[in-house]
C-alpha cells in the first residue's frame, strides 16, 4: 500500500537531490517554494482547512559578517503558517542561510529583516522570526514531549507504508490523552533520505487503541512525502478513522543540514513551546 506523491507533480527546478554549488554571498532567490495544495489534494484537504496549526523551524547554522567583517552568529526560529500557498523547500532554505556566511550586515536586526522577508516572499504569507544571539543561548532548554509513551507496546509490525485501517477504538468511551512516540520515521519525497521524529497526539473522544496507533505510525517508515504533509496526513487519518471532538498532532524531526521542522496540525487551541528535544 502506498501514498507516495509523484515527484512528477513538484516543481521542476527544485534543488533537492541535484549538485549545486553553495554561495556565500547573500542570494534570497535560492529560496524554493513548493505549493502546499500539491499534497493537499490527495488527502482530500482544501479551503478552507480542517486543521489550524504552525510550521516551526530552527536553524543552528546561520553566520554572517558584521561591517568590520568579523563573523557573527545566531540560531533562527521561524514560524511559518499553515495557511501560506507555499512550504519552503529544506534544501533551498539551507542553501539560502548559507548565502549570508560571506555577507556584510549592519546588525542582527538588519539581518533579521532581510530573512523575515524573503521567508514571507518564499511561503506566500506573513513568517514569524527571531534570532536567539550567544547572549540568550543559556535560556534554551531541552525538554520531552509531555504524555505516555507508547514505544514499549508489544507489537507484531507488517505494514511499512501508511495504513490507517490500523488505527481503530478500543471503546465509545470518551476519555482525555497525550500520546507519545519516537518511532516515526519517514523518507524524503526526492532523495529517499530518512526523516526522523517524536510525535506527540493529544485528542478528546472514543479511546483509541494504543497498539493500532503505535503500528500506523511505524507504517510511515518507507513512505516518502515531506515532513510537513506526513503530519497532515496523520492527522487526518486520525480524524477520518476515530472521529476524536479535539485532537492535535505535534512532531519534532530531527535536524538534517542545520535545520530541524516541527509541524503542528490541530482542531482547536493548542499552546507549544519552542524547546528542542534530545535528538534535536
Amino acid at each position: 500500500m502506498t501514498n507516495n506523491q509523484s515527484p512528477s507533480t513538484l516543481p521542476t527546478d527544485l534543488t533537492l537531490g541535484q549538485k549545486v554549488d553553495y554561495i556565500e554571498q547573500y542570494t534570497p532567490s535560492l529560496l524554493q517554494a513548493v505549493p502546499r495544495a500539491l499534497s493537499r489534494s490527495q488527502i482530500g484537504v482544501s479551503f478552507p482547512l480542517p486543521f489550524q496549526g504552525i510550521d516551526i523551524w530552527n536553524g543552528y547554522e546561520l553566520s554572517w559578517l558584521n561591517p568590520k567583517g568579523k563573523p557573527q552568529v545566531a540560531i533562527l526560529q521561524c514560524y511559518v503558517p499553515i495557511s501560506s500557498p507555499n512550504l519552503i523547500e529544506s534544501k533551498s532554505f539551507k542553501l539560502y542561510l548559507n548565502s549570508f556566511n560571506q555577507s556584510h550586515f549592519r546588525s542582527a536586526d538588519d539581518v533579521l529583516e532581510h530573512i523575515t522577508a524573503d521567508l514571507s516572499a518564499c511561503a506566500g504569507a506573513a513568517v514569524d522570526a527571531k534570532l536567539v544571539t550567544p547572549q540568550a543561548f543559556s535560556a534554551l532548554h531541552i525538554n520531552d514531549l509531555e504524555g505516555v509513551v507508547i514505544d514499549d507496546l508489544d507489537i507484531e509490525v507488517k505494514h511499512y507504508q501508511p495504513t490507517p485501517e490500523l488505527l481503530t477504538c478500543e471503546s465509545e468511551e470518551t476519555v482525555s490523552e497525550n500520546l507519545v512516540s519516537h518511532l516515526l520515521k519517514s523518507n524524503c519525497l526526492i532523495t529517499s533520505q530518512p526523516d526522523w521524529a517524536s510525535i506527540q497526539i493529544r485528542y478528546e473522544g472514543a479511546k483509541i487503541d494504543h497498539k493500532g496507533l503505535l503500528a500506523y505510525l511505524i507504517s510511515f517508515r518507507q513512505h516518502n512525502e515531506f515532513h510537513e504533509q506526513c503530519i497532515e496526513r496523520i492527522y487526518c487519518d486520525l480524524m477520518a478513522r476515530c472521529k476524536p471532538q479535539k485532537l492535535a498532532v505535534y512532531a519534532r524531526y530531527t535536524r538534517r543540514g542545520g535545520l530541524d521542522i516541527n509541524p503542528l496540525r490541530s482542531n482547536y487551541a493548542v499552546d507549544v513551546v519552542n524547546e528542542r528535544m534530545a535528538r534535536q
